[in-house]
């Protein structure tokens, strides 16, 4: 079955949510502009069930996301995924047992790359499935947000129904 049969088999009606990774946006000191982008630029198309913030905790960015992740067909995190020791969403991730796309962060960093040169090694993109559903993590930066949804928007559906088979 080609690609295209694939996406027009593929769910319409999907709901999301972000979960914003930030010490400084959780204790309000920062404004969160790429979870509100993430938020606005998915809604057009699908429906946004909540955007929580989080500050840099393990445990915390896991209870975010199963809070929300049996409403949902997807989930979005936005910060928390560099190399810096606070940086922990990619960590949390794992440990939910996602079952990692390895092709998002291939791919983001690649177009990173194209934007940023070559520090686009240091974006720790993940994508990943959960229960039938999609966990995508994102770096915090609006550029990166910005670049990851496109990817998010152009598959997110296709990658859900291969999730459900």
């Amino acid at each position: 079955m080609s690609t295209t049969t694939h996406k027009a088999a593929s769910p319409q009606d999907l709901a999301f949510a972000v979960i914003t990774v930030s010490d400084s946006c959780a204790r309000g000191a920062a404004e969160d502009s790429s979870g509100k982008h993430a938020v606005e630029a998915l809604s057009p198309d699908y429906k946004c069930i909540g955007h929580l913030t989080v500050p840099d905790d393990v445990g915390r960015i896991k209870s975010a996301i199963y809070s929300v992740h049996r409403d949902v067909d997807f989930v979005v995190t936005t910060g928390g995924t560099g190399i810096s020791p606070r940086d922990v969403t990619i960590d949390a991730v794992r440990e939910l047992g996602i079952r990692e796309i390895p092709g998002f962060g291939e791919l983001f960093r690649r177009l990173g790359y194209d934007e940023i040169g070559t520090a686009a090694m240091l974006s720790g993109a993940l994508a990943g499935v959960l229960d039938g559903k999609c966990v995508f993590c994102l770096p915090g930066s609006e550029p990166a947000v910005r670049l990851g949804i496109s990817l998010i928007s152009h598959e997110v559906a296709h990658i859900i129904k291969h999730a459900r088979e």
